[in-house]
């Protein structure tokens, strides 16, 4: 997922996509801990996709962090 793709989305897009790639990195985490990873660079892209949309939101709001 590049940036790009992201940004093109709405906020509410975005929201849902976010609440998504959350259920998926708990389902890895679970899958972590049982010892059935299938694939641990999953567990990467996952994680900066939700650092992705994250920036995503924050530029669609305007809100920037101190």
């Amino acid at each position: 997922m590049k940036y790009s793709d992201v940004s093109a989305k709405s906020a509410e897009q975005l929201q849902a996509q976010l609440i998504e790639l959350r259920k998926e990195q708990m389902n890895l985490r679970f899958a972590k801990s049982a010892g059935q990873m299938e694939k641990p660079t999953r567990w990467r892209e996952v994680r900066k996709a939700i650092a992705r949309v994250h920036t995503a939101i924050k530029a669609a709001t305007g809100k920037k962090e101190a």
